[in-house]
């Protein structure tokens, strides 16, 4: 199979007819073989049952229903779980990504040896203050911690060698930094093409203001998990140690100086050196076994269902 698409999608049921015919028109005029996974992740209106409509027409169709509305990260993770393509192409169901996109993602990918190639809207419809210049500032915070040179990384149309979706874990909302989480499990060959922005057609967007609050503390969590998540005690320990030692010499040096030095001088503990030594030495076992307890829960953990699927077509 040449492509799977995997939408994922909450209360489109509107938008999903004009979608699917317009994937199903890109498909047929280049001979794809393809797959469509629609992912519902709790819609609340008819989008289910339009999914089990267009189903019945176009056997290319499948959906995979949650039982309650998990985030777009547990949708993707079930649609990349069940995607059989050679290359992997995710959109947004609300039509403002294009289908039009398709052919070139995939040769990209498949004929120019791209692992990944995150869409960029150069162009955007939407609100300059509350998600255009939030945006920037977010995306500039993620290349300087990230090291991946992306003008964009959260735009939904993004297409995926079949390998790379099977060996990165997207989990919590850390949707929006697949091309960091590739370039953590080894796939370098990242890219970026300027696609096409439409203004939303039907509904309203399904993200407020914060999502970018959301998205900088998913980013600091990132970069924390991708140089500290196999050994949390290097961070920890380290730094425990480091607070430790600071306030073991400071006491060392407080009694000294009471016991050969200053003997009539004022009491230890009336001395603010004296609970700055104590705090920084509290703080500095309780960071060690921070680290211990997260090498200790690294090493048993199991893994654990992130969400509930209803019903699979």
């Amino acid at each position: 199979m040449n492509i799977s698409l995997v939408i994922p999608l909450l209360n489109e049921q509107e938008s999903l007819p004009e979608l699917s015919k317009w994937i199903e028109k890109v498909m047929t005029s280049h001979n794809f073989s393809y797959e469509v996974l629609f992912i519902d992740d709790g819609s609340t209106d008819a989008s289910w049952q339009t999914i089990l409509d267009l189903q019945k027409s176009n056997s290319n169709i499948k959906g995979i229903k949650f039982l309650r509305n998990y985030g777009k990260s547990q949708a993707l993770h079930a649609g990349f779980a069940k995607a059989l393509g050679d290359v992997v192409i995710t959109m947004d169901a609300d039509l403002q990504d294009s289908p039009d996109e398709i052919p070139e993602l995939y040769d990209l990918v498949q004929n120019q040896g791209f692992d990944l190639i995150s869409g960029w809207k150069k162009k955007r419809y939407d609100s300059v203050v509350f998600k255009n210049i939030p945006s920037k500032l977010l995306n500039w915070a993620a290349r300087r911690i990230s090291g991946v040179e992306l003008n964009e990384f959260n735009c939904g149309l993004k297409a995926y060698k079949n390998v790379v979706i099977k060996n990165i874990e997207v989990s919590g909302e850390m949707h929006r930094y697949i091309p960091v989480l590739a370039k953590n499990g080894g796939f370098s060959k990242i890219g970026e093409k300027i696609v096409i922005h439409q203004a939303r057609k039907y509904g309203a967007s399904k993200f407020g203001i914060d999502r970018f609050v959301n998205g900088f503390l998913d980013l600091i969590t990132i970069w924390f998990i991708s140089k500290f998540g196999k050994r949390p005690m290097h961070f920890f320990g380290l730094l425990g140690s480091l607070m430790f030692f600071i306030g073991f010499i400071l006491t060392v040096y407080l009694g000294i100086d009471k016991l050969f030095i200053h003997k009539t001088a004022r009491l230890i503990t009336n001395r603010p050196e004296f609970y700055i030594a104590l705090t920084t030495m509290i703080i500095g076992t309780q960071l060690f076994l921070a680290g211990f307890l997260g090498e200790i829960i690294l090493r048993t953990k199991s893994n654990e269902e992130r969400y509930k699927i209803e019903e699979i077509v």
